[in-house]
């Protein structure tokens, strides 16, 4: 990692050719496992779709490219709580009245990667034919332990430890108000953005409303409420082995996609998969490219063991923080390709509900999926608090 920054300074990254030849050698040399004749997808990762990607990871991938795509973004790092924290900030590029600060949180698997097509979006609207009043300054941190950030070598840290150090950002870039936006781990930080800095944060805009945790009588929910507790469950069963790995016993998992970039980009690709709007094609809305970005990230910075302990970190969260309603006003856009939807009924009951949408196109990765829609739901949303 580079050294820890005294005061913000900017970033720019440079992989040493010595690590992707590495990284070529390694895919190369995958000692690949078998599989069931047509599983496809049914079992987890496809083995026929993997070993293409690999192929091309490490034939065909131009990561400098990539690399330098992303050094157009303006990055910087600074010292937070003790750890190098490496973000975008980017400023209205034509601003034509007042500007809103927004922090945008990103989740699991990604990093500020998830925001990368978004950002030219929200800080130039005028020039991406929409109306310039709605630029926004856009600051995009890398969670401690994904991306450029460093790792903490200490308890990882939760979402709540998070938003404070989101806070203390804004600070350092001299916002003294702030509005916050977010999904999958991203939108607990956003909610505890709003609980615990409400002084501060104007309003919160999230994907997803989080997992269902309710502390009082079941007969009080609605019938809604009760059939989305269900399909959670269910959902838990059949998708969620890997948070039940990430919550649990995450660095023995660890070893494994740290030492195979193929074991690595399965453990995401499956989940990029199955989260986004793609009905099953994964190129659908991701190429190539952007694929092996997104694993590039995780295997040049060695996050991925970083960054599933935050689960851990998260699940001894406190009951009682938990169940608490962040009363700043909220809004909600929840795309028609997101898993577990939550119904309106439950949005009410856990914030301050002003918008709720349910956009026709995107996933759970809807930055990235459908950015123009994304910088639309946000531009819609924070107006009324310019």
């Amino acid at each position: 990692m580079p050294e820890l920054p005294s005061r913000v300074e900017p970033f720019t990254p440079l992989a040493d050719p010595a690590a992707i030849e590495d990284l070529r050698i390694r895919l190369r040399a995958t000692r690949w496992p078998d599989a069931p004749e047509d599983a496809g997808w049914s079992l987890g990762t496809d083995l026929a779709y993997l070993r293409e990607l690999a192929a091309y990871w490490a034939d065909g991938f131009d990561w400098p490219a990539q690399e330098a795509a992303l050094a157009r973004l303006p990055r910087f790092r600074v010292a937070l709580g003790g750890l190098g924290i490496h973000f975008v900030h980017a400023r209205a590029a034509a601003p034509t009245g007042p500007v809103l600060p927004l922090v945008l949180c990103h989740g699991w698997p990604d990093s500020f990667w998830r925001y990368a097509k978004v950002i030219p979006l929200l800080t130039d609207p005028g020039a991406h034919g929409a109306d310039p009043v709605d630029a926004f300054d856009v600051v995009v941190p890398d969670m401690p332990g994904y991306g450029y950030s460093d790792h903490p070598t200490g308890p990882p840290l939760d979402s709540i430890t998070v938003a404070g150090l989101w806070a203390e950002l804004m600070s350092v870039l001299g916002y003294e108000r702030f509005g916050a936006a977010g999904g999958d781990l991203g939108s607990h930080v956003s909610r505890y953005l709003g609980l615990d800095h409400s002084d501060r944060v104007m309003a919160v805009h999230r994907m997803d409303g989080g997992l269902p945790v309710f502390g009082g009588d079941p007969a009080d929910l609605t019938s809604e409420e009760r059939a989305w507790f269900e399909d959670a469950v269910g959902w838990g069963a059949t998708e969620g082995a890997y948070a039940a790995m990430h919550r649990t016993k995450p660095q023995t998992a660890a070893f494994g996609l740290t030492d195979s970039p193929a074991g690595l980009a399965a453990w995401i690709v499956e989940k990029l998969r199955a989260w986004s709007d793609s009905d099953g094609d994964i190129e659908r809305r991701f190429t190539k490219d952007e694929i092996l970005t997104n694993v590039t990230l995780y295997w040049l910075t060695g996050t991925i063991a970083s960054s599933m302990r935050m689960y851990s970190a998260n699940a001894a969260i406190p009951p009682a923080q938990l169940v608490r309603r962040v009363e700043v006003p909220s809004g909600f856009s929840l795309f028609r390709g997101d898993i577990m939807r939550p119904p309106r009924a439950w949005l009410e009951r856990t914030a301050n509900v002003v918008r709720v949408t349910e956009p026709a196109r995107g996933g759970h990765f809807a930055p990235f999926e459908e950015p123009e829609l994304y910088a639309e739901e946000l531009r819609a949303f924070f107006r009324p608090y310019r």
